[in-house]
């Protein structure tokens, strides 16, 4: 089967996109299929490389959204044009130069695993959750709509998603395709003093890390490290030397896989304080860990992924504080909690599920 994989971001670009994609790719290949992956880059225009045995074709992100999008048109024309399917991970960076091209042979499938309007949103500083921001009925669900409406399939990564799409839009076929649940063997954590917290993912605005910061005067007896980057790494930096947390707040970069497992085998407890958070693949990683995690309770996780997890409301620094020093009170308990064997679903399952989606729709042409 001939299959392109369309995403807005690729190793060694961060974030769950890249990573899901790659990890996909990897997977389809090595069960005989021919894959391909178009993703904006720093290469020149067309440019391509081969990663592990299929090919990666970069688009020039340069120019404003219109031009990059007309190139993204040309790029899937050019390389989509006889391929079976098309999966796209982006709505719209993906979906509007997938409408724009035309094309007319590969099936058109679209997979989910965020909101692209409503982090615009959140973008602008607003701290509306999904759910709520939905209730509202915002303007921008036209849009959405229309491009929703030019895929023959769509994916989500969670029901809590697919729910509120099903209500909220009028959709064609839809199915959910859960995220990969790391293997692992989990180890009982053993608490430091101080406590040591941990955040790993993008510096953006819907991951509510300014709350998280301004937690900690109220966390003295805490340190906390935060590994990623992202458009607010500044602004967070100047928040922790207004806040003279620096020697108490330490910035990492994104680091491999092997490294992230030794950083959260040296830590206490992941907060991941989002407003909303769909499919946080941190929280998984470190669950696999057996480090115990604190999830905002508005997660599109099921309750199988989130067992051994702490949810709490955690959209401001008295509630991620609180929340905090209730796990220290009761640390023991939660941590051995998070050492026992949780569920696992390997990319094998994720791939196989993906092939089964794709041979009933070019059966069913």
């Amino acid at each position: 089967m001939q299959i392109v994989l369309a995403t807005g971001i690729y190793p060694p670009d961060i974030g769950g996109p890249a990573t899901y994609v790659r990890n996909l790719a990897k997977e389809l290949f090595r069960m005989g299929n021919e894959v391909s992956v178009l993703t904006y880059g720093q290469m020149e225009n067309g440019q391509w490389k081969m990663d592990n045995g299929w090919k990666v074709i970069c688009v020039k992100k340069s120019g404003g959204p219109i031009l990059r999008w007309l190139r993204y048109a040309r790029a899937l024309k050019q390389q989509a044009k006889d391929a079976d399917v098309i999966e796209a991970f982006s709505s719209v960076s993906v979906g509007v130069p997938l409408w724009i091209s035309r094309l007319k042979k590969p099936k058109r499938i679209l997979r989910l695993g965020g909101d692209f309007m409503w982090e615009r949103y959140t973008d602008r500083g607003k701290k509306l959750g999904l759910k709520e921001w939905y209730e509202r009925r915002p303007k921008s669900r036209w849009l959405m709509e229309k491009l929703l409406g030019t895929f023959d399939h769509i994916v989500f990564s969670t029901r809590f998603e697919q729910e509120l799409y099903r209500k909220n839009y009028w959709l064609k076929e839809n199915s959910v395709i859960e995220n990969a649940v790391p293997g692992g063997r989990p180890e009982l954590h053993r608490i430091n003093r101080p406590l040591r917290l941990l955040f790993v993912g993008r510096f953006v605005n819907f991951k509510n890390l300014p709350s998280l910061i301004q937690a900690m005067p109220k966390l003295p007896e805490a340190n906390l490290t935060l590994v990623g980057d992202g458009p607010q790494a500044a602004d967070l930096a100047r928040l922790v030397e207004e806040l003279e947390l620096h020697d108490r707040v330490l910035f990492v970069a994104p680091v491999p896989r092997d490294q992230l497992l030794r950083i959260f085998s040296l830590h206490d407890l992941l907060v991941m304080p989002s407003i909303t958070d769909i499919s946080p693949n941190s929280a998984l990683e470190a669950r696999s860990t057996g480090l115990p995690v604190l999830l905002s309770k508005e997660t599109g996780l099921s309750e199988k992924l989130t067992a051994g997890m702490v949810l709490k409301d955690l959209s401001n620094a008295e509630r991620i504080a609180a929340a905090v020093l209730e796990i220290e009170k009761n640390y023991g308990k939660i941590a051995a909690l998070s050492a026992m064997p949780g569920m696992q679903r390997g990319w094998d399952a994720i791939a196989s599920d993906h092939l089964r989606l794709f041979e009933n729709l070019l059966n069913h042409a």
